[in-house]
């Protein structure tokens, strides 16, 4: 996957509300701007970039966002604190089948920033690395 292509995704999902106060629009509480950038933009993607899936999750103060599995992908974030690179791996078989994702996390967790990105040899592989937190 073309680097390029992770960091629009991840400059246009967390970058949505700059034209909104640029423009004069009322802006939110502190609280509720911290709470906005404490987020995680979670992408996976196609080796060919033929398709990619994001999501934002929420997880401070309370697991919020699109990802269906927020409540379990924030409590296992919270166990690694932030290293997607020590999430608690999930015992499964996977097919020895080279079909490779490339899965990126970019934003912050309970304060840190989070810029991350890893290529596994296929979406069972991801899911088995990385728990819950890539299953959107």
């Amino acid at each position: 996957m073309r680097p390029l292509t992770v960091a629009v995704a991840a400059l246009v999902a967390l970058g949505v509300s700059v034209p909104a106060q640029a423009a004069g629009a009322p802006t939110r509480a502190a609280a509720s701007d911290a709470a906005a950038k404490s987020g995680l933009f979670l992408t996976v993607a196609e080796s060919d970039d033929t398709w990619i899936r994001g999501v934002l999750l929420h997880c401070e103060p309370k697991p919020a966002g699109r990802h269906p599995h927020a409540a379990l992908a924030c409590a296992e974030i919270g166990r690694a604190a932030g290293d997607l690179d020590a999430l608690p791996p999930v015992k499964r078989p996977c097919t020895k089948k080279y079909d490779p994702v490339t899965a990126s996390a970019h934003g912050s967790h309970e304060g840190r920033g989070v810029s991350w990105v890893k290529v596994f040899p296929n979406r069972c592989e991801l899911e088995a690395a990385t728990g819950s937190v890539f299953r959107f």
